[in-house]
């Protein structure tokens, strides 16, 4: 029984240190939104971090506009960079579950 319990924290530990692979590596996979009409064009990691917003200058000119498509383009972004995120975690978190029958977490 202990030998059971011994090995199933192993791998929980294995399965934390590989979460916190995979969030290293989130860092690293961009995500590109743009606007509708291509006037602001915006980069972020999976992991939610804005890395760069590029905008056509005639955006500058009319402030709630610009709010507008920041709201819109921003909240696009990090909806796909969520899904890529969690994705990427219960994959990994579903891969190193022990199988305790009764606990089926990730379906």
């Amino acid at each position: 029984m202990f030998g059971d319990l011994m090995g199933m924290m192993g791998k929980l530990k294995e399965t934390q240190e590989k979460v916190e692979l995979t969030k290293k590596r989130l860092d690293t996979v961009l995500i590109d939104e743009q606007s509708s009409d291509g006037l602001l064009k915006i980069t972020l990691t999976a992991n939610r971090t804005i890395k760069n917003i590029d905008m056509d200058n005639s955006l500058l000119e009319d402030k709630e506009q610009l709010e507008d498509y920041l709201i819109l383009t921003l909240n696009k972004a990090i909806e796909k960079a969520t899904s890529i995120h969690e994705a990427e975690i219960a994959s990994v978190a579903k891969e190193g579950m022990p199988n305790i029958p009764g606990m089926d977490l990730f379906k």
